[in-house]
C-alpha cells in the first residue's frame, strides 16, 4: 500500500514537472512575467544577445501601440462622421460622399 501511494506521488509529481517544463519552456505558453523570463533565461543568451532582444521588442512595442493610436483615431473619426449624419439625417454615405466633394 505505501508503495503504491509512493508511486502515485511520484507520477504526480512528475505529471506536475511535465506540466511545469511545457508552459514555461514554450513562449507561445507563456501568459505572464514568470514564465516569460523563465523561458529567456532558459536561452541563456549572453548579454549583447539580450540588448539585441530587447531593442527588437521595444520596436515591435512601438509599432502595436502606435497601430492602437490609429485605431482609436479612425474609430473617433467614424463616429464622428455618424454624429454628422444623424445631425444632419442623411445617410452614413451621403456625409462620405459630401466631404470628397468639399476636398476636390
Amino acid at each position: 500500500m505505501s508503495n503504491d501511494l509512493n508511486l502515485q506521488q511520484m507520477m504526480n509529481a512528475f505529471d506536475e514537472l511535465d506540466f511545469e517544463q511545457r508552459t514555461t519552456t514554450n513562449l507561445e505558453n507563456a501568459r505572464n512575467k514568470q514564465q516569460m523570463t523563465a523561458y529567456i533565461t532558459s536561452l541563456d543568451f549572453s548579454l549583447r544577445r539580450l540588448l539585441i532582444l530587447q531593442d527588437s521588442i521595444n520596436s515591435i512595442v512601438e509599432e502595436k501601440q502606435l497601430d492602437l493610436v490609429k485605431q482609436e483615431h479612425i474609430q473617433t473619426y467614424k463616429t464622428k462622421i455618424i454624429n454628422l449624419s444623424r445631425q444632419y439625417n442623411i445617410a452614413y454615405q451621403d456625409v462620405i460622399n459630401i466631404m470628397v466633394q468639399l476636398r476636390k
